[in-house]
């Protein structure tokens, strides 16, 4: 009050200064004017007051410089600074030296990821479940994806994707990974480094796999047995993107990593005509460390040029030994295309691998303890369901997928909440092809034929409910070892969040 009516008497002894003022102002005036002086100075004095206390404050906080003194931090809250404190072994604390990181004080990273569930009904019990015959129909979580991404500074990122598959069975029986997880160092847009746990960019398939992304269910058979999607792998490499021309664009990864895991430590080759290539991943293989088998090391790249936009055609190769104890590589090539024009689109993917001395028995490992084979002789009626087709070494397949986006009008109309922008209707179909032994020419369950009938409804981008109807005149039942044929009705629905 003190202060309030020292300012009051200021401005009255100003107004006799102030003649165009007080010319005609009645004592109401006189009194309104000096009210709303006197308010306005006493909130200029209190910001002044309030902005000189947080300063003292910011001043004296023991947070500033050692994480492990004063009160324990609001994480729930923006704690954003434009300098964080030094973090080193040296913070003091006990309980409380598990907020002394670098997001608490300084938050970064962003949280999201992916879910998808399916029912499928098919003619025959090719379904597992853990019991002799199988079923024909049933549902399954199949996976559950989250991301975790951050901008550690303006040229280092990092990104990371944690898959869980069949969630809901017990230990042991589910498959937990980590699909991806590297750091990036960003130069300038044609050169970039990377290194961590790396998508190997064979196919594109294997770099846009996410299940709210495809408009069909099911992975293309290629993208299963041939490129053992997902393929992953540790290691380190860069990339970048150039423009040629006017409209063009030339895209590269080029990375070197562990290397495949094409044997069993009794010699045994995991590579089959069965299941493809997807056994010599190596979060597949035996060694529980998922460090290397060998010495060696596979080299993979992927080379993409857009000529235009909605054109790209992309070309990839992955080489690396898979065998502990001699040198049988292996080799999978690749091409990948997408062309759209308006509602239509043209995509596809055909691969072929070549497993090296895949069909021999690799030399006695260093115990002396091998499967029966000696070395160098032919495996005959091993990995194969002919008894005198040899292991195999060659398989390829391909796929074509043709989409059709539309909205009917008539939809729009009678609810544009639900059928308004961003939301879309796809027709597909899809042709699919393997050979995954491709050096046997007798009997094979190693040939796969597939089309399928889709149609998918996304309310918006990020989520997508789907239907598809599969006929399989090739196909291989896991429960009976046999090469059949099969139809199924797949329905599913999957959204990023």
């Amino acid at each position: 009050m003190k202060i309030r009516s020292i300012l009051g008497a200021l401005v009255i002894a100003a107004l006799p200064f102030t003649p165009v003022w007080a010319e005609n102002m009645t004592p109401e005036d006189i009194k309104k004017l000096v009210d709303e002086a006197v308010n306005k100075r006493m909130q200029e004095l209190e910001r002044r007051e309030g902005a000189t206390e947080r300063k003292e404050s910011d001043a004296a906080s023991p947070a500033t410089t050692d994480p492990g003194i004063g009160p324990l931090p609001e994480v729930g809250k923006d704690l954003r600074t434009e300098k964080q404190p030094p973090l080193s072994f040296s913070s003091t604390g006990s309980g409380r030296l598990v907020y002394a990181k670098p997001f608490v004080t300084a938050p970064k990273a962003i949280v999201g990821g992916y879910f998808d569930i399916q029912y499928r009904s098919h003619t025959n019990s090719v379904i597992e479940n853990g019991y002799p015959g199988g079923v024909t129909n049933g549902f399954d979580q199949q996976r559950f994806v989250p991301f975790i991404y951050a901008d550690i500074t303006e040229h280092v990122k990092f990104a990371s994707e944690l898959e869980i598959e069949h969630g809901i069975r017990g230990a042991g029986e589910n498959e937990i990974s980590l699909e991806f997880a590297f750091i990036d160092y960003l130069i300038k847009e044609p050169v970039n480094l990377r290194a961590g746990i790396i998508l190997i960019p064979i196919g594109k398939f294997n770099l846009l796999h996410d299940s709210p992304l495809n408009d069909l269910t099911d992975r293309p058979l290629v993208a299963q047995y041939v490129i053992p999607s997902t393929l992953s792998e540790t290691g380190g490499g860069f990339y970048g993107t150039f423009y040629p021309g006017r409209t063009g664009k030339l895209d590269y990864e080029f990375y070197y990593t562990t290397g495949p895991c094409g044997y069993d430590p009794n010699g045994q080759p995991r590579i089959n005509e069965t299941t493809g290539t997807k056994d010599s991943r190596q979060r597949k293989c035996e060694n529980d460390d998922g460090l290397d088998i060998n010495n060696g090391k596979a080299v993979s790249g992927r080379l993409a040029y857009s000529p235009m936009l909605g054109v790209e055609i992309g070309g990839s190769n992955y080489y690396g030994n898979s065998s502990p104890y001699s040198y049988n590589p292996l080799n999978i090539t690749a091409i990948d295309w997408t062309l759209q024009k308006g509602p239509f689109e043209l995509i596809g993917e055909a691969a072929w691998a070549y497993a090296r001395g895949n069909s021999r028995a690799i030399p006695i490992a260093p115990d002396g303890q091998n499967f029966g084979f000696a070395p160098g002789a032919l495996l005959t009626g091993v990995n194969t369901l002919n008894p005198a087709a040899s292991a195999p070494q060659r398989s390829q397949g391909y796929y074509i997928q043709g989409n059709y986006h539309f909205m009917p009008a008539i939809l729009t109309k009678l609810s544009p909440k639900r059928f308004g922008e961003g939301s879309t209707f796809t027709a597909v179909i899809r042709w699919d092809e393997v050979n995954l032994n491709q050096d046997n020419t007798g009997p094979s369950a190693g040939r796969q034929q597939q089309i399928s009938f889709g149609l998918n409804y996304r309310p918006v981008e990020d989520t997508v409910f789907k239907i598809s109807y599969q006929y399989l005149p090739e196909t291989f039942n896991v429960n009976s070892n046999q090469q059949i044929h099969d139809q199924a009705l797949v329905i599913s629905a999957a959204t990023y969040f």
